[in-house]
Order: C-alpha cells, then sequence, then structure tokens
C-alpha cells in the first residue's frame, strides 16, 4: 500500500510540474489570459492519457495536438510534419526524392486533391496527367479530407514500388485507375538551346524552383550567349514553384534592380530586391494554368517591370508563401506566414496573372508541352512569342 501511495504521488508531482512548465510557458509568451487555454489544454491530456478505455502513449497524443492545432487554421498549405515527411519534404528541396512526380494542392471548391503540375519526365507525366486533375484515391485511401502532407507520403516511396491513383480529368465521364512505379525524382530545373531555324533566339525551360536552378539557369544562360543568342523564350509552363529564394534569384537574371516581390505578413510590407547580375535581353515569358507559386512571382515580376512579355494563358493564382519551422524530434509545422505582391503590389493569390498575349494551346497538345522538344508546327504560343520577339 505504501509503495502504491508512493507511486501515485509521484506521477502527481511529476504532472504538476508539468503543469507549472506549461503555464509558465503559455502565460509568458502568450499572456495571462491564455492560463485558461493551458489548463484546459492539460485537462484534457490527462482525462485522455489516463481514462481512456484504450491506453494511448503521450506522445501519440501530442502529436495529434499538434495536428490538430494546424489543422485548426482551415488551410490547405500548413501542415504538422512528422520526421519522415520532413525528411521527404527536405530531400524535394534539395532535388530528389522517390516518388512519381506530382506537385498537389486541395481544391477550395471542392476540398478534393488537386495536381498543380506533374514534373517534366517523371511517371505522372508519362502517365499524362495533367494540372487540376483531382485525384480520388490514393491505393485504397480515399483522399476527401486529407491533408497534403499525407498525399504526399502515400505516393513518395521506394523507387520500383507501385503505388495506384484514382484520377478524375475535367471534362471525362468518370475517373480512371492509374497505376505507376515510382523512380528516384531528380527534379529538373533548367533545360535550354537555340530554336531551330532562329539562331538568334534562346529557349530555356524552368521546370520547377529549387536550391540548383539559378546556377542553372546562369550556365544556360552563359553557353547560349557564347552561341549567339540574342533574344529568349523563357517556358515557365506547367511550373509548379519551389522556393521563394530561387524564384528571386532567377528573375535577377533579367531585372537590373529593385523589388521582384513584395512579402507581406501581419505587420509589414518588404520588398525582396534583385540581386544585381542582370543582363537584360528581348524576353517572352510563356505561362499556362500550371503555372504556380514561385513561377508566377516570375512572371509578375517580369511582367510589371516591363522586362518580359507573358504569352499564353491565366496562371494558377497561389500567392502565399509557407515558412517550415523546425520542431524537436526532426519534426517540423509547415505554416502559411506571408503572402507576396508583384512589384506593382497586385495580389494575384485565387485569381492568377493574365497574360499579356492570351493564347490558348489546342487540348491535344498540352501533353506535349511537357514531353517534346518546342516546336511552332503544333505549339501556338510559342508561335507567338517568335512573332513578337522578330516583330520590328
Amino acid at each position: 500500500m505504501v509503495v502504491f501511495l508512493r507511486r501515485i504521488w509521484q506521477q502527481i508531482k511529476n504532472l504538476l510540474l508539468t503543469f507549472c512548465v506549461l503555464v509558465t510557458l503559455t502565460v509568458g509568451v502568450l499572456g495571462a489570459t491564455h492560463y485558461k487555454e493551458a489548463e484546459l489544454l492539460l485537462r484534457t491530456f490527462l482525462v485522455l492519457r489516463y481514462h481512456a478505455l484504450e491506453p494511448v502513449k503521450g506522445d501519440k497524443l501530442i502529436e495529434g495536438a499538434l495536428k490538430g492545432m494546424v489543422e485548426a487554421l482551415g488551410d490547405p498549405y500548413s501542415a504538422y510534419l512528422d520526421s519522415n515527411t520532413y525528411r521527404h519534404l527536405q530531400e524535394s528541396v534539395s532535388g530528389s526524392y522517390g516518388g512519381v512526380g506530382l506537385l498537389i494542392t486541395i481544391d477550395e471548391k471542392d476540398k478534393r486533391l488537386m495536381v498543380i503540375s506533374p514534373f517534366k519526365g517523371t511517371p505522372a507525366h508519362r502517365a499524362g496527367i495533367k494540372s487540376r486533375d483531382y485525384i480520388l484515391m490514393i491505393d485504397d485511401r480515399d483522399t476527401a479530407g486529407m491533408d497534403l502532407e499525407t498525399a504526399a507520403k502515400l505516393m513518395q516511396g521506394e523507387p520500383g514500388t507501385q503505388v495506384e491513383l484514382l484520377v478524375l480529368s475535367e471534362g471525362d465521364p468518370a475517373p480512371r485507375r492509374i497505376k505507376l512505379t515510382r523512380e528516384v525524382i531528380k527534379v529538373p530545373t533548367v533545360e535550354g538551346r537555340l530554336l531551330p531555324g532562329y539562331p538568334d533566339v534562346g529557349y530555356i525551360n524552368i521546370t520547377m524552383f529549387n536550391e540548383q536552378t539559378p546556377k542553372d539557369l546562369g550556365n544556360t544562360l552563359e553557353v547560349l550567349r557564347q552561341q549567339g543568342m540574342k533574344k529568349l523564350v523563357l517556358d515557365l509552363r506547367n511550373n509548379p514553384g519551389g522556393a521563394l529564394s530561387a524564384a528571386v534569384d532567377v528573375a535577377s537574371y533579367f531585372i537590373p534592380q529593385g523589388p521582384i516581390v513584395y512579402i507581406a505578413d501581419q505587420k509589414r510590407l518588404e520588398p525582396l530586391l534583385a540581386r544585381g547580375y542582370a543582363r537584360p535581353l528581348p524576353l517572352v515569358v510563356l505561362v499556362n494554368r500550371g503555372t504556380a507559386s514561385a513561377a508566377e512571382i516570375v512572371a509578375g515580376a517580369l511582367q510589371d517591370t516591363g522586362k518580359g512579355v507573358l504569352v499564353g494563358e491565366p496562371t494558377f493564382g497561389k500567392g502565399v508563401v509557407q515558412t517550415v519551422f523546425p520542431l524537436p524530434g526532426d519534426s517540423a509545422v509547415k505554416i502559411t506566414t506571408h503572402k507576396y505582391l508583384t512589384p506593382g503590389k497586385r495580389d494575384i493569390n485565387k485569381k492568377g496573372i493574365i497574360p499579356d498575349h492570351l493564347v490558348e494551346l489546342d487540348p491535344q497538345w498540352e501533353q506535349e508541352v511537357l514531353l517534346r522538344a518546342p516546336d511552332i508546327s503544333w505549339d501556338s504560343q510559342l508561335k507567338k512569342a517568335l512573332e513578337i520577339l522578330n516583330s520590328p
């Protein structure tokens, strides 16, 4: 009996210590008005930990609380990242991971998992998955109500393994099942060449923005200049975005000075300035509905500063920025912390950017943009870009 009482007393002391620490931190950081919230959090933890019929470990309860707090934001781009998911995110930013090659979001209207864009040359591309396709199921998991990080984690995995997606395309009467074999996705960044028949016109395709993109672009521009490039077509179609810093660096190759983008948080509006190494040249930028996020930063900056003419279709309209905050145990939270405005202080979130010249691409050729070399025989947007560059 004495041993039992001592054990109970020790648990009480530990819980009191935890409560005191929690309250001290909460009150110190948030103010005394949050004392009751801290008490409520601790009481709920204790009830679940010690009175639930099925025992639950404390770390699982804490993880559930963290997920719930982030979900309370109601933001499809915010999520709690466990250690595995956080590692996958770091791999994709650095330039490679195991998966199928899709950037995804949550459609705010239908609350369904939607493709922003596939990455060029990946299993998803080759299977014909397109921007704005809905992913209804991943293997046997219904994606209704699923957060982005869970969906990404389910599609990523060891190269050589398979995943089956149930995909519904706009205008199709029924979804289709697509079985994909995961590969090492070495996220492509920059491809460039001189256009056949146009010896002074360069063509550069940027497929996303990661840590390597600015360096790759600089090297490609230098090679093309040495080959005689005097004008450039920059293709940002189906570019899902990526790192904000990479977008600012890329735009800085074409914009000599001034703001590339304005970043706004709860308190202030801050300009991110051109880096100062631009060598401007006549430039046309190709965009479409798969042009999103960081790609829209570049497109909007070039349009507002007059350093590039936009041709194509309205862009996706993702004008918010996420920040990742590491947590103990190799986990993290990713939350929307800023929105961005173009140099002309346009808010393009959920609106997109309207190109200077609206040119629709025949739907039968949409996948060719991803899989084939540029060719004006079928690419009406590229054809318009060349008309603009070669006009008197």
